[in-house]
């Protein structure tokens, strides 16, 4: 198995200023250009999960990395150079990726596990097209990449930071749907907190709970609300859109000023959604977010294929030696940030294994 360097994950992960330019609710976004002509040789698409590019999250942080590697490039905004393909619900996934071959993109990107079927389908039976698919694996097709992410060391570091910062001893953990993927962010969240409440000497309870969706954030907001009354302060969430609702009930709960909560972001720097004012003050309410460098991995996907360069048949794997996952600063304490610190440096150097099963399964 091959592990790829990434380019630094704060050159997608960390931009704010890549906002969508437009986040239609159609299947594409074909409205509109960035102007410029192709100087790169080649076209990509991106096929979305069903959140959608503008779920504040996974998909958004590959559609900032495509629209970067485009905008970089000086390619137009629809056929002739990069486009997204919006999927509602799983029954979208082939018929955008025979909207995408269609108009004859050469990269076609699958973002999230869910769509390894219709990657793989499609992939046998277009040879000459390149394909990649995000967050699962495809074994003996020459044409897919896979890449997948350690997000059980990023949600390790997550733990930490939530048994170093909590107060009530207290945390919580929401996941949009059970598979294998969320089960690295639930067992890595798990485990530091567990490591961190050992190094203070104390006991922290972990709330577990699953939304069975990725795009519900009525779902997410009902569930944080459940864990917050039971005395959580904080929330990690990996759910997609359905983590939008969880900020919704912390920024709720905040504004209130009868009890201060946190809520720990998936992805990308989330703290732009923990935004709130409090007796006129502007606070903030995001902790911190883990980081998974899936803008970054689309780039120079993107870049290698047309370079001719593209490691079809490969598996890449992006872990925290790699900077393919990380955790923000935020609003962590020195303290936090310093357990914080020394966790990633056991965690490269294998002195702490984190488990990517949580132990119930």
């Amino acid at each position: 198995m091959k592990k790829a360097k990434l380019f630094g994950l704060g050159a997608v992960a960390l931009t704010a200023g890549l906002l969508l330019s437009a986040c239609g609710n159609g299947n594409s976004g074909t409205d509109s250009t960035d102007g410029g002509s192709s100087s790169a040789g080649t076209t990509a698409a991106l096929i979305t999960d069903t959140g959608g590019v503008d779920d504040r999250s996974f998909n958004q942080s590959a559609w900032e990395g495509l629209e970067a590697w485009g905008k970089e490039h000086k390619l137009s905004r629809g056929n002739d150079g990069y486009q997204y393909f919006q999927s509602s619900n799983e029954s979208d996934y082939i018929p955008n990726i025979d909207q995408a071959l269609t108009a004859g993109f050469q990269t076609i990107f699958g973002i999230g596990y869910k769509l390894q079927p219709a990657i793989k389908e499609q992939a046998t039976n277009n040879p000459e097209t390149n394909f990649v698919i995000i967050d699962d694996v495809i074994d003996g097709v020459d044409n897919v990449v896979s890449a997948t992410f350690k997000d059980n060391e990023a949600s390790y570091l997550a733990g930490i930071a939530a048994a170093y910062t909590t107060e009530t001893n207290v945390v919580g953990f929401i996941g949009g749907v059970k598979g294998e993927v969320i089960d690295r962010f639930d067992a890595g969240f798990t485990a530091g907190v567990e490591a961190g409440a050992k190094e203070l000497g104390k006991e922290i309870e972990v709330k577990n709970q699953y939304a069975g969706d990725f795009s519900a954030p009525d779902k997410g907001r009902s569930i944080a609300q459940g864990m917050y009354a039971q005395n959580a302060d904080i929330i990690f969430h990996a759910s997609g859109g359905t983590g939008n609702g969880v900020f919704q009930e912390a920024k709720s709960l905040n504004e209130s000023g009868d009890k201060k909560v946190w809520v720990i972001g998936v992805d990308r720097d989330q703290s732009d959604e923990g935004g709130y004012t409090l007796n006129g003050e502007d606070k903030n309410f995001t902790l911190t977010s883990t980081l998974k460098g899936v803008g970054t991995v689309v780039e120079d996907l993107a870049q290698k294929s047309a370079d001719g360069d593209f490691p079809g048949g490969e598996h890449t794997v992006y872990g925290l030696k790699e900077d393919g996952v990380g955790l923000t600063k935020g609003q962590l304490s020195d303290e936090a940030l310093k357990a914080v610190d020394a966790a990633k440096e056991k965690i490269i150097a294998g002195d702490v294994k984190v488990p990517e099963v949580p132990e119930s399964k």
